[in-house]
């Protein structure tokens, strides 16, 4: 897979991202592993930080929960309007942890 090709399936996989639900940078990463031959959270997460603007990009946490920096308070408004359950400043990853 290009690097490009691996851009283009953290997308589309973050667009596939039900509602209510979130994934972590690290869990897209492990889910497109074996066909990219790539497995980085921080590489997930360059590629949001780049690329991301067009698909649900609040959907994207780290695996504690934390929201995106730098866009916090419009990630967690977005979120809990969907649904997602947050204690405190932080997803609550056991309820709204996503995986296809």
């Amino acid at each position: 897979m290009t690097p490009q090709e691996y851009v283009e399936e953290v997308l589309r996989l973050v667009e596939s991202i039900p509602e209510g639900r979130v994934m972590s940078y690290g869990a897209i990463a492990d889910v497109l592993a074996d066909r990219s031959g790539r497995n980085s959270a921080r590489q997930v997460g360059t590629i949001m930080a780049r690329n991301g603007g067009g698909v649900p990009w609040h959907r994207v946490v780290t695996s504690a929960g934390r929201m995106p920096p730098g866009h916090e308070q419009e990630a967690r408004q977005r979120l809990l309007s969907e649904g997602v359950p947050v204690k405190g400043e932080h997803v609550d990853m056991t309820r709204a942890s996503w995986l296809p």
